[in-house]
């Protein structure tokens, strides 16, 4: 793949339809690439996560332990670990290649760069932050209501 390839995956990855081509540049050349074999796993449930993943090619499966949740199979341009790219925490699923893959990761340090050196960019990622956290804490407070209208 050409830098102007990675540059097009990454602009499709959700939060990074927000950084220029600059920045995007930064992120092809800074971030770490990856190849996976078709079963290989890229990181298992309560792993250190130490950054976010974008799938530049093949498809990963997300499937978290314990049945709490169906599989979930993503694929070029999806972005993996979200929050990862912001702060240390353990992985909530174990993700596995479904098919050969290449991803790159992104580390919180880069992530930080990118952010500094581009604030423009920093602020439509926080916007769009912000809108995410105030949905799910609405649809929390809905879930909420719901059981107090259910429990005795």
């Amino acid at each position: 793949m050409g830098l102007d390839d990675d540059i097009a995956i990454l602009s499709a990855a959700p939060l990074f339809g927000f950084l220029g081509r600059d920045a995007l540049r930064l992120l092809s050349f800074a971030a770490e690439r990856r190849s996976l074999a078709a079963g290989e796993r890229l990181f298992a449930q309560g792993e250190r996560g130490d950054g976010g993943f974008v799938v530049m090619s093949g498809t990963l499966t997300l499937t978290p332990r314990g049945g709490r949740a169906a599989p979930v199979t993503v694929g070029r341009s999806s972005l993996v670990g979200r929050l990862a790219l912001f702060q240390r925490g353990e992985r909530p699923c174990d993700a596995d290649a479904t098919s050969p893959a290449e991803v790159v990761r992104i580390t919180p340090t880069l992530m930080r760069r990118v952010l500094e050196e581009f604030p423009d960019a920093a602020r439509a990622i926080h916007g769009e932050l912000s809108t995410d956290l105030a949905t799910f804490a609405g649809d929390l407070a809905s879930l909420g209501d719901r059981f107090d209208r259910i429990a005795p």
